[in-house]
């Protein structure tokens, strides 16, 4: 007994030890961009700043939050997020509901669940892709980045798998009652699903915030520019700033200055993510067992 207690112990001890490990090498990064973030120009162009500000100053934030084009870019990611995290949780709620029914209650729900899970695995390219986005004249609107992401396949089974674990007498007693399916669905479903719906939302949101590649080809006027494919552009532009030499392009692009932007663009998922975690756990757990 007192072996297996120690084995059980140093198993612990290992368990702390890996997961430490794993959190420095997540949070270092980080806390190595906000340190050059508030470094002097000087040493974080000359690549010297570690895990400690050198010089310390705030001016690159200052001259950030002056700029407008970085507004204007945290503006359309804000408005993403918002359309796009409502459109994207309808869609599921109204997908995974029926589609958790049994098929002798649902004829054809295999079909349709084949056809969901056939979309995850193939795409249509994505060239085809922008052909269809150009012919429905959807190119420079927010809604090139949320209707081709409109139905998250992923969160559909997650909600699923979630739904159908709750207990069938809640719906027969409602049926008996004499209450409609949407009835069902708003009243009884929904509340109950609360821990897999905040883990949907936090995907969509942190998806939606971090997407920048489909902001690089559906938009052609930068003012349209999400806020990540804004920084990318940002930064691909300081590495030919530091080709060509131009000092006037690389005093707006230099390493500080693009350091407080990353950060101030990471803040908002930040803020978010400690109020939906308590929930994460618990929804990611009961959606992603099968019955």
């Amino acid at each position: 007994m007192r072996i297996r207690l120690q084995r059980f112990q140093a198993f612990d001890m290992l368990n702390y030890v890996v997961l430490a490990a794993v959190s420095l090498l997540c949070l270092v990064p980080i806390w190595h961009i906000a340190m050059v973030s508030i470094s002097g120009e000087g040493p974080a162009n000359q690549y010297i700043v570690g895990l400690i500000p050198i010089e310390f100053n705030l001016s690159s934030y200052a001259n950030i939050l002056r700029l407008d084009k970085f507004w204007d870019a945290f503006g359309v990611s804000g408005l993403r997020v918002v359309l796009g995290g409502l459109l994207n949780f309808l869609l599921t709620v109204m997908m995974a509901y029926p589609l958790s029914k049994e098929s002798s209650y649902f004829k054809g729900r295999s079909v349709y669940v084949w056809a969901l899970v056939f979309t995850m695995l193939f795409s249509g390219g994505l060239i085809p892709t922008y052909m269809i986005i150009n012919e429905l004249h959807l190119i420079d609107t927010i809604w090139a980045l949320i209707i081709p992401g409109a139905v998250p396949v992923f969160n559909v089974i997650l909600m699923v798998n979630f739904m159908r674990q709750l207990p069938k007498e809640l719906e027969e007693a409602s049926l008996v009652d004499g209450a409609p399916q949407w009835t069902i669905m708003t009243r009884i479903y929904v509340p109950l699903s609360l821990p897999v719906i905040a883990t949907v939302t936090l995907f969509s949101v942190v998806g939606h915030w971090n997407s920048w590649f489909d902001g690089l080809i559906y938009m052609n006027q930068t003012e349209n520019y999400p806020l990540q494919t804004y920084l990318h552009v940002v930064l691909a532009s300081r590495n030919l700033v530091n080709a060509d030499e131009n000092s006037v392009m690389a005093s707006l692009t230099n390493r500080s200055a693009i350091s407080a932007q990353i950060i101030l663009a990471s803040l908002p998922i930040l803020i978010v993510y400690p109020f939906l975690q308590r929930f994460f756990i618990h929804g990611i757990v009961m959606g992603s067992v099968k019955e």
